[in-house]
């Protein structure tokens, strides 16, 4: 007999050894009704604010992040960080080095770091790395979850935090890659590291600023603000964390945020369809006569699925 969950409760109260343990659980018993419930349980009851830190290898995002750790710390918060890897499409396995640049203290019961691995979501979020971000959520104060922004993976990461924050390296012409690509209608927050590059980060703001005019929707009353920070020096830092606060004020207004995170749990319940049974699993998902499914997801993405799946083995069993 498998032993059950801790409560809420004990999870918050229990430390960080509490919660890795859940978290390795998590990976371990994915898909099982229990952990469904459980998931599902704390996926209604979020308590900290996500921002998620994306952009190019190399740009400084974990340096960036440990910045935000111990701005948030001297605000009396609880951290917790995620940190995601992309994994080898050859081996399945992933470095998981980002951190090693955190130079947390060990000792502090108010941090806890957790390295991650993408599998088969090349600069995504895998399942398991959705179902670390409700567990945080529910324990933790601040989220920060870093994953490296390829193409328009972000899109992923937009899927599972309030405030992206989309991180640009003065000097390396990303702007107009991210313009082609997109990418610059998914950030809140648009931080350029290392602005203690002087002329160059001021140029990169510009730029960046230039790129964000083209490709925002009329309709978005957030005007994207566009930081200079540096994590070396702490310049700019307490601009960056004003507009996450001011983000934040943002989607309270109007029920935003709860609007934006019911969606979420939807789009989670329609990826883990589109990764377990394809795009004929997905339109028999969201069709009229599933209508059910997808409208339960929004507040019980788990388990939801959970019954999704159970009714199509039972279709696909001979």
């Amino acid at each position: 007999m498998s032993v059950s969950f801790p409560s809420l409760e004990e999870l918050r109260s229990g430390g960080k050894r509490t919660l890795a343990r859940v978290l390795s659980r998590l990976e371990a018993e994915s898909g099982t009704p229990a952990t469904a419930a459980f998931l599902d349980k704390v996926t209604c009851e979020p308590c900290a604010l996500v921002f998620g830190l994306t952009g190019p290898p190399g740009v400084g995002k974990s340096s960036l992040t440990d910045a935000l750790i111990r701005a948030f710390r001297a605000q009396g918060h609880r951290v917790g960080v995620l940190a995601v890897d992309p994994s080898s499409a050859l081996t399945g396995g992933a470095l998981l080095g980002d951190r090693t640049r955190l130079q947390t203290d060990p000792s502090d019961e108010k941090v806890f770091v957790r390295s991650m691995a993408a599998r088969d979501r090349l600069g995504g979020l895998s399942d398991q790395a959705v179902a670390a971000v409700a567990v945080l959520r529910a324990v933790c104060d601040r989220v920060i979850v870093e994953t490296v922004g390829i193409g328009q993976s972000e899109g992923d990461l937009k899927q599972a935090v309030d405030t992206v924050v989309l991180c640009i390296q003065p000097g390396s012409g990303d702007s107009l890659q991210f313009m082609k690509a997109g990418i610059m209608e998914l950030p809140d927050i648009v931080a350029v590291t290392k602005a203690d590059m002087g002329t160059l980060a001021r140029r990169a703001a510009s730029d960046v600023a230039g790129a964000l005019s083209l490709g925002r929707a009329a309709a978005d009353t957030w005007q994207v603000p566009v930081c200079e920070v540096s994590a070396q020096t702490g310049a700019g830092l307490p601009e960056l964390v004003a507009f996450l606060g001011g983000h934040q004020d943002h989607l309270a207004q109007g029920g935003l945020l709860e609007t934006r995170r019911r969606a979420q749990h939807a789009a989670w319940f329609k990826d883990m369809v589109r990764a377990q049974y394809g795009l004929a699993g997905l339109r028999l998902a969201c069709g009229d006569q599933a209508a059910a499914w997808l409208e339960e997801a929004r507040t019980a993405p788990f388990s939801s699925f959970a019954s999704f799946s159970g009714k199509m083995t039972g279709l696909l069993q001979p």
